[in-house]
């Protein structure tokens, strides 16, 4: 134990790999396997077409929960930081719930449109779907060096994890928009 500041430079670092892979694992498996099935029939209690505005809401709020969270690490206000970093994991939380509950519920909406707004909107979609799966496993481990006082290695992810992460989340809302006219 340091006396001077009272901290405990010998502490011990947690391994959270594998939790890491099989939250990764399980929520990417899980979403691609409800991406193929089909809607529940005759789902009466509640209008399930609120669950991708839904969708949209939360990932707004993961946009601008993360563009604070970057500019208070910016300003070096690392407690702001952390606190717009779990804010964000929360909407994105959220978010993944009200998506899984809609693909439960309901049938995979078709975009309608054609020409160049359908070769956008497949191009918005399908690196917005790469990348959120990726997020899931990079955003883990950035949070997971940062709660081991990792700060170098955290950096060096987070620079990697945070424009991908805004990525995603803007092109949430984006694609929501875009095939909303549709539903």
């Amino acid at each position: 134990m340091d006396m001077e500041n009272g901290s405990n430079q010998y502490k011990q670092k947690r391994n959270y790999r594998p939790a890491i892979i099989t939250i990764s694992a399980i929520l990417i498996g899980a979403i691609m396997i409800l991406s193929g099935m089909p809607g529940v029939e005759d789902f009466d209690l509640f209008d399930v077409t609120i669950l991708p505005m839904l969708n949209a809401i939360f990932n707004s709020f993961t946009f601008l929960f993360l563009l604070c969270a970057l500019i208070a690490i910016l300003k070096r206000k690392v407690n702001v930081h952390r606190r717009f970093i779990y804010a964000a994991f929360l909407t994105t939380t959220l978010f993944l719930v009200t998506y899984v509950a809609h693909h439960v519920l309901a049938e995979s909406t078709a975009y309608g449109g054609s020409g160049f707004m359908a070769v956008f909107y497949y191009f918005i979609l399908i690196t917005h779907i790469v990348l959120a799966a990726a997020i899931v496993p990079l955003a883990l481990t950035s949070v997971a060096r940062a709660w081991n006082m990792e700060n170098e290695r955290h950096k060096r992810i987070a620079r990697w994890t945070m424009p991908l992460w805004l990525y995603v989340s803007f092109t949430g809302v984006l694609v929501y928009i875009l095939i909303s006219p549709y539903y």
